[in-house]
């Protein structure tokens, strides 16, 4: 029997194996460091984002 719970979208995965999947991780690292393991992912991802859009250009073309 299918659940009656849609897809979150995310490759496929349902809402029992997101939970599972955060089940496992609390298990591993305990509740306190979830937090901080999540805001150094965030922080990765912003900034493989920026290198990828390339280096800050400064529109002054006169060298001041």
């Amino acid at each position: 029997m299918h659940t009656l719970i849609p897809s979150l979208g995310l490759m496929g995965f349902g809402l029992w194996e997101m939970l599972l999947v955060v089940l496992i991780l609390m298990l591993l690292f305990g509740s306190s460091k979830l937090p901080g393991l999540a805001r150094g992912l965030g922080q990765g991802i912003r900034n493989f984002k920026g290198e990828l859009k390339g280096p800050p250009r400064d529109d002054r073309s006169n060298g001041e």
